[in-house]
């Protein structure tokens, strides 16, 4: 049975390393959020206030493509971060933060309420939880040069509606602590991972 299971969480939480360590186990398809190609990214680390809309809509464009690709496919498809995120997340806090106008802001939503109305969630959520401090490390050790000009109060503020969402999500959820966790090099940790998702999709069938 072909799923789609989508990992969540905020810029450094770890969800490339678990969407890879999950693909391996499973020999599921990846489908990676690619920074490296982003044409917005590092401008709009630069100048938030000038690109978050074009941004957001790229984001919104790409992730929609995806959903599209793993609906259509027969293969099960692990989602390094969903559309949902950009439109619950993402895109309010810039708003809220005066870094996206009321105009643009009004204009992605409903953009996305058109898209939302012709897609189904994942079969499985998983959430990485994670506080400030492990987000910090772990965008430090990542070195990404864009992700410099992170603001702390821009984490701050994205963990907020992160787990404001989350408390509100109806569909299949599984929740980690990541500051609790290091799956990426404790093999033990990795094992209790897989074995919680495993858990998880036995009882979706």
């Amino acid at each position: 049975m072909a799923m789609h299971i989508a990992v969540a969480g905020n810029i450094g939480a770890g969800k490339t390393t678990l969407t890879n360590l999950l693909a391996r186990h499973y020999s599921w398809e990846m489908q990676l959020e690619d920074m490296d190609d982003n044409p917005y990214i590092s401008d709009f680390y630069e100048d938030m206030q000038r690109w978050s809309f074009n941004l957001q809509v790229y984001f919104l464009n790409t992730r929609w493509k995806h959903i599209q690709e793993i609906r259509g496919g027969n293969k099960t498809v692990i989602q390094d971060r969903t559309i949902y995120e950009d439109a619950h997340i993402f895109a309010p806090n810039l708003h809220a933060m005066g870094l996206m106008s009321t105009r643009d802001f009004e204009n992605y939503t409903r953009l996305f309420e058109s898209i939302n109305e012709q897609i189904a969630p994942p079969d499985l959520l998983i959430y990485l939880r994670a506080g400030i401090p492990k987000l910090v490390h772990q965008i430090q050790m990542r070195g990404r040069d864009y992700e410099d000009a992170i603001r702390l109060d821009y984490l701050k503020r994205l963990n907020e509606r992160y787990e404001a969402w989350i408390s509100d999500y109806k569909g299949q959820l599984l929740v980690f602590n990541v500051d609790e966790l290091n799956f990426e090099e404790n093999p033990d940790h990795a094992s209790e991972v897989i074995q919680q998702v495993e858990s998880t999709l036995n009882g979706l069938f």
